[in-house]
Parts: C-alpha cells; sequence; structure tokens
C-alpha cells in the first residue's frame, strides 16, 4: 500500500514550501509533464490555486479528494475535502468498484503485520489496483510514515473490508473519531479474527 496524502492542507505548495508529497505525485502517472490532478488549478490548467489568509495552511496549494462534503459549496475551501493526516481512507480500485463499493462508502482495514484494525471511508479515486491509503490509515494500522515521501508499505499485508451501500447519504467526517462513531452506529464490524472452520 502507498502514502496518499491528497486532501491535507499542506500536501502539496510552491517551491521552497514543506510539503508532504513530491510535486510529480499530484501529476497524472506521476509525470510532471502530465494533468495535475493532486489540487486545483486555474482554468489553464497548469496554474495551481492557492490557500488565502482565512485557509488552514495559506500559500499552499488546495489539495483534494475525490469524495468531498456535499454541504460545502466552496471548491475552493480545503475543508471541502478529506485531510489524509485526521481520515483514514482508502483510494477506490477496479476490483472494489466491479464489487459495488463506491466512493463514500465504510471499510474497515487490518494488517497482518501489526495486528490491527481500524474503520475507514472511501475517499480517493485514480489507482486502479486500490492499494493506497491516506497518511492517517497507515500511521493508525502502526507503520512509521511521518509524510508521502517516507515510503510505502511493499509486502501483501493489508486487508481491506469493504461496506458496499453503507453511506448512502454522503456524510462527510471532519474528525476521524466522528467516522469511528457513524461505522459503530451501523453495526459494522472490524474484527478479523478468523472464524473456527464449522463456526
Amino acid at each position: 500500500m502507498t502514502i496518499d496524502v491528497d486532501g491535507a492542507p499542506n500536501a502539496y505548495g510552491p517551491p521552497g514550501k514543506k510539503t508532504l508529497d513530491y510535486e510529480r505525485n499530484a501529476h497524472k502517472d506521476n509525470l510532471l509533464s502530465s494533468v495535475i490532478v493532486g489540487y486545483l488549478t486555474q482554468d489553464d490548467g497548469r496554474t495551481p490555486l492557492l490557500q488565502g489568509a482565512g485557509d488552514p495552511c495559506p500559500g499552499y496549494y488546495i489539495s483534494t479528494t475525490a469524495f468531498s462534503d456535499r454541504r460545502n459549496g466552496n471548491e475552493r475551501d480545503p475543508r471541502k475535502y478529506l485531510d489524509a493526516t485526521r481520515i483514514n481512507y482508502v483510494v477506490l480500485g477496479k476490483a472494489a468498484a466491479r464489487a459495488g463499493a463506491q466512493v463514500g462508502d465504510f471499510v474497515a482495514v487490518y494488517s497482518e503485520r501489526t495486528h490491527r484494525s481500524v474503520f475507514g471511508i472511501v475517499g480517493d479515486s485514480g489507482n486502479p489496483t486500490g492499494a493506497e491509503g491516506s497518511l492517517a490509515l497507515l500511521q493508525a494500522l502502526g507503520y512509521p510514515f511521518t509524510t508521502g515521501k517516507t515510503g510505502e508499505v511493499e509486502r501483501k499485508e493489508i486487508i481491506v473490508r469493504y461496506f458496499p451501500g453503507s453511506n448512502p447519504e454522503h456524510q462527510f467526517f471532519d474528525t476521524q473519531a466522528n467516522l469511528d462513531a457513524a461505522a459503530a452506529s451501523l453495526g459494522l464490524s472490524k474484527d478479523f479474527t478468523p472464524t473456527p472452520r464449522g463456526k
């Protein structure tokens, strides 16, 4: 699983700014010459829109996620998008989409290495494998990553359980605590204990 920092207000910014990720990762296929997909731009598709004085990280770019707060009509408000440093989310892959999962659905995620499990949400798109999760998610699972520049989980040891159709109202979450409470209230399980045979 690779690290996704999209939606974090300090994910990307002008040269000289301390950012959570490399500029190339905001471009399709990680190529600087390709279209920008990680943050908002002017109509020319190349000039970044900058956060203002009242935003979380003035002067940084406005990084976006596929799942956003429908109640917030301001596309240029960084708070409209999931903050990858605060919310556990995964990227919607093709296999999960074919099985009925959609952006906004709840998930439970488990690490076979750390034996930790957490609730999250399908928060972004763009990686057809789906093997990508927010920085907050990987930290919650016990991995020592601090930015999108600090590596990835190289072994196949993370399991994602999708709950298709579990968020039909497109509820948005500002905090992980609220997300956890909503998942628990639906009776969703993050228990990955193997079921004994015959049970």
